[in-house]
């Protein structure tokens, strides 16, 4: 679609980018938008197809039996709802995630890539520390103790997961390790280019080097807390109910 869209209607190259949800950002999947946010009107009538897929926006949304979405046929040529993070990268964390991932993997994405409101959940402003931290086996673990379920798999919940989550108080030699390891799990994943997190992050065929580096980066953030590394999973959730407990009193 997104070839012959261009091949008809080359002047709207620049307005398209790509879209992700949970089920692209897993498996790497290629989907595509119109992102016509500041477009002036003499734009859009000037390519046909783009304007066509504006009136037909329109038209959809006058039709609805909800007043705020007939409300929204007033801007059609903008998303229903916008969250974009405009100017710098963002985390994304996937909704939902297989329990057979030991990590929900995360990752970023950057304004040239749009996160749709469905699937994914976003952290903008964050920094590789927080990244170090979000995917270490210390967040994985509450995580699995708090959140929500979609059949079996995790549900991943800002308000149920994130908002209750205990960062820890590290010293700027822990944070710095923490991300020194946080970008050692992106240099791993790098290493292959063409695999989607759904293969990388699949006990059976996840690469060592991306086991290590999140086995580094679990000791930096165990450590951040104050704990040993290898502490039981039991125990990481009874300390941070511990903690949830004393910041919430």
């Amino acid at each position: 679609d997104y070839a012959e869209f261009i091949k008809r209607e080359p002047k709207a190259v620049k307005y398209i980018k790509r879209y992700v949800m949970g089920n692209e950002f897993i498996k790497n999947v290629n989907r595509f938008c119109l992102w016509l946010v500041d477009i002036s009107p003499e734009e859009i009538r000037n390519m046909p197809l783009v304007y066509k897929r504006v009136k037909e926006v329109k038209e959809f949304r006058k039709a609805s039996i909800r007043a705020a979405t007939r409300k929204l046929a007033d801007t059609s040529w903008l998303f229903a709802e916008i969250r974009q993070p405009s100017g710098s990268k963002y985390i994304v964390i996937p909704s939902v995630s297989s329990e057979n991932r030991e990590y929900i993997p995360m990752g970023w994405l950057d304004d040239s890539v749009i996160a749709g409101s469905g699937g994914i959940k976003i952290i903008p402003d964050a920094t590789l520390y927080h990244f170090g931290v979000l995917t270490s086996r210390v967040h994985m673990a509450w995580m699995r103790r708090v959140s929500g379920r979609l059949k079996s798999d995790y549900r991943y919940s800002i308000n149920m997961v994130y908002n209750t989550f205990a960062w820890p108080s590290p010293t700027q030699k822990q944070k710095a390790r923490i991300e020194s390891t946080a970008q050692k799990i992106l240099d791993a994943r790098a290493l292959y280019p063409e695999s989607s997190f759904a293969a990388l992050y699949d006990d059976s065929t996840m690469p060592p080097e991306l086991r290590k580096a999140h086995r580094d980066n679990d000791a930096a953030v165990c450590e951040a807390y104050g704990w040993d590394k290898n502490i039981s999973e039991k125990d990481i959730v009874t300390r941070l109910f511990e903690m949830y407990h004393e910041l919430t009193s």
